[in-house]
Formats: C-alpha cells, sequence, structure tokens
C-alpha cells in the first residue's frame, strides 16, 4: 500500500477554483498485471466504485489504459473531494487522485497549474505523463515549461528529489488532467472476482482484520456470529453488527448472520468434553458455518486465527478443527503477531469497536486448563455424544439475518 506523506495525507483542504471540470482520476494496481482476464476484472471494479459512491453521487466510470476517469453531473470540487475520500475504500484501487479535466491545449493547462499552485510555500516538481503522443510536447518539455512558469510567478524553488509539493500532468486522449497529490486506496482486487466465502465474526479484534484482509484479496464474504443467547444479553450482537456494518465500507451488501449458541455450548459443558470444550465448540461453529456457508453459495470459511496466539490456536488444535469440516479453512492471520493485527484494525477502523465490552460466547466454556494437544480420537466421541451433526442443523436452521450498512447509524 502507498506511503502517506505531505503531498498524500487524506485531508479536506480548500480546492481552489480552476477553469476546467473537477473529476476523480483513479489509479489501479494489481488488476493491470491480469493479462487476458484483465477486462473482466475492471469491469467488476468499475461496478464496485459506482456501488460505492451512489448514496453521494450518480457517476460515469470511464476505463482508459491503467487509468479510471470518474465524472459526475454538475460536479463541484466540494462533491468531487466526497467522491475521491469514498472511493479510496474500494478494492483494487492504489491511488485517487482529486483532478481537473482541461482541455488539450497548452493554455488550459498554464492557468491550472497556476491556480492549483498559487499560495503554496516550499518547494515543487513537475511530473508530466503523455498518453497521448500527438500531443506537441514530450513529458520533460512539459514539465520544464510549467515548472519554469510557476517558478517565475510564485518563486517557488524546484526540487526534484522529495519536493514539499508535486504537480502532476496527464495528457490523455480527449483532454488534460492537472492534479497535485493523492489520497492512497485499498490496494489488492475488486470484491467478488475471487468468489464467496463465510467469516467466522467474534466480537474480538481478530476476526474483522482476518475479513478485511480476504475482501482485500477479492472475496466477498459474509458473516457469521455465535451468540450466547439466550444465556447472555444482545451485546455481542450489537458489537458484532457495527464491526460488520464498518467492514461494509469495502464490500457494500454485507450480510450478518447470527447463531443463538448458548443452549449448545450447554450441551458441550455436559457432555464431559472437560478440557477440550474449548476445542469441540470450535468444531461445532465450523460445522455450523460449512452448512451456512454452502446455503449462501459460499466456497470457503475465514477465522481470525494467528498460529499460538491461544490455547485453541497450536497447530495441533488447529489440525483437530480443520478435521470437523470439508471445506477449506483460510486464515490470513496465521502468521502474523497481535502488534501487527492491532495496526491493521486501527488503520481500518474497527479497533475500537472490538474493544468495547461485551460478554462473549467463549467466555461460558473457558475450562481452568486448556487442552494445547488435542487428539481427535477423543474429540470424534464427544461429537458421537453431541450428534454433532444434527446439532449442527438445527444452529445452522436457527439463524437470524441482518444487513448492516456502512454510514447507517443502525
Amino acid at each position: 500500500m502507498p506511503t502517506l506523506d505531505a503531498e498524500t495525507v487524506p485531508v479536506r483542504e480548500q480546492v481552489p477554483a480552476v477553469d476546467g471540470e473537477p473529476c476523480v482520476l483513479i489509479k489501479l494496481g494489481e488488476v493491470v498485471l491480469k493479462g487476458k482476464n484483465r477486462e473482466q476484472f475492471e469491469r467488476r471494479l468499475a461496478d464496485n466504485v459506482r456501488l460505492a459512491v451512489r448514496p453521494i453521487a450518480r457517476v460515469d466510470v470511464i476505463r482508459r489504459h491503467g487509468v479510471f476517469i470518474v465524472r459526475t453531473k454538475d460536479a463541484t470540487a466540494e462533491l468531487v473531494d466526497r467522491i475521491a475520500m469514498r472511493i479510496t475504500d474500494v478494492m483494487g484501487i492504489v491511488w485517487a487522485h482529486r483532478a481537473w479535466r482541461v482541455g488539450k491545449d497548452l493554455a488550459s493547462v498554464e492557468r491550472a497549474a497556476l491556480e492549483l499552485m498559487a499560495g503554496r510555500t516550499g518547494s515543487f516538481a513537475v511530473r508530466s505523463r503523455r498518453r497521448d503522443k500527438r500531443f506537441p510536447m514530450t513529458s520533460t518539455e512539459l514539465d520544464r515549461h510549467i515548472g519554469g512558469m510557476i517558478n517565475d510567478a510564485y518563486g517557488q524553488p524546484v526540487r526534484l528529489k522529495r519536493p514539499d509539493h508535486t504537480l502532476s500532468i496527464e495528457v490523455d486522449r480527449d483532454e488534460v488532467f492537472v492534479f497535485s497529490g493523492g489520497l492512497p486506496g485499498q490496494g489488492g482486487l475488486p470484491v467478488g472476482m475471487s468468489g464467496r466465502g463465510l467469516v467466522l465474526m467474534s466480537g474480538g479484534i481478530d476476526s474483522p482484520v482476518a475479513a478485511y484482509r480476504m475482501m482485500r484479496r477479492g472475496l466477498r464474504v459474509d458473516f457469521l456470529h455465535f451468540s450466547g443467547m439466550p444465556f447472555t444479553g444482545p451485546e455481542s450482537i450489537y458489537k458484532a453488527y457495527a464491526l460488520v456494518r464498518e467492514l461494509d465500507k469495502f464490500q457494500g451488501g454485507s450480510r450478518l448472520l447470527v447463531v443463538p449458541f448458548g443452549k449448545a455450548q450447554q450441551q458441550i459443558k455436559t457432555s464431559g468434553a472437560d478440557k477440550l470444550a474449548v476445542i469441540a465448540q470450535r468444531r461445532l461453529m465450523l460445522r455450523t458455518g460449512e452448512l451456512v456457508a454452502r446455503r449462501l453459495k459460499g466456497a470457503t470459511l475465514i477465522t481470525g486465527d494467528a498460529l499460538g496466539q491461544v490455547s485453541s490456536q497450536t497447530l495441533t488444535n488447529i489440525t483437530a478443527q480443520d478435521d470437523a469440516v470439508r471445506m477449506p479453512i483460510l486464515r490470513p492471520l496465521i502468521g502474523m503477531d497481535k502488534i501487527e493485527i492491532m495496526d491493521q484494525a486501527r488503520r481500518i477502523k474497527t479497533l475500537t469497536i472490538s474493544e468495547l465490552p461485551d460478554e462473549d460466547c467463549c467466555s461460558m466454556l473457558a475450562p481452568l486448563g486448556a487442552e494445547t494437544r488435542a487428539k481427535l480420537e477423543d474429540l470424534h466421541q464427544i461429537d458421537k455424544r453431541l450428534d454433532v451433526e444434527e446439532l449442527a442443523e438445527q444452529l445452522a436452521d436457527s439463524v437470524q439475518e441482518h444487513r448492516p450498512v456502512y454510514g447507517d447509524a443502525g
């Protein structure tokens, strides 16, 4: 992901008035490497952009080689600023530039450059890119001409390495785009290009980050939360709802499915599982998740497991959990430590929600000593006593669906 600097911090700065049309210029990342499949990836990304900004404005997304141009009717600088900020949450985008679309003539470029650099202090550099080679000036000639003009007008020194400000000029087929700075995007692949999966969503820090990382790889995800109801209050559901609502900004159309799990936990507790209770519970959750995922046309389960983080996440216990289902389980956090996970949770704005207090269903089954090397034969015996296949079916049938929407107060 791009590194923020003085020119890329996503602040709502005062945008000067320029004789041209404000628009958003989107730079793609990994999508441009897709070869014969690139057209399909770009169409999906364009659809995702339109869906994300629909509450703000109806937009046209114009695809050019390596860039998208986002335009809207009766655009103002302030409206385009809001659109650009929203676009940065769309997976598959590396940069969103708030640009001015001006005429394909030198005079229009000069006016826009002078307006954009007016009132700035410190050094600057001009970076031009000529996608249309018919333009009479080369990129280097345009850099020198516009840079000299700004220096003459404002006295700002030119510094080609690490300038305080960078003025970008991109000559396209029918117009020229002039902009300074940009907003970093999420990178990755467009959501929906890698299929569909189901996230086992606790109220903790890890599973929201796991969901984010899989959305960034193009997976559309639904969310399954196990509540301790009827033996706990609804707090964990509220928390899961808030987390999914925040994550919805990255994909839209998110679904949260809630399973009242308290009575099943009570059965596990009275089954003689003892130190294996947590692993038995995790296996039952995965079995239920597999049934729900198949009903939703999902092809994988996603968890927030990180190797060795807690007793249930030793290699032996993770292997014992995989044995419970036939569906593949993705664990995108498996090699991360807690500090790394918290840093990413903070960046995607789920950390403060995850840290809110609630009565997690897992606390109901916490034994005095947890088993770190679960044996499959012992777990299979517990499964038989519980009749886990029937129990998982009952749990899958009990799901309650919610539709958290990003930006909705709930």
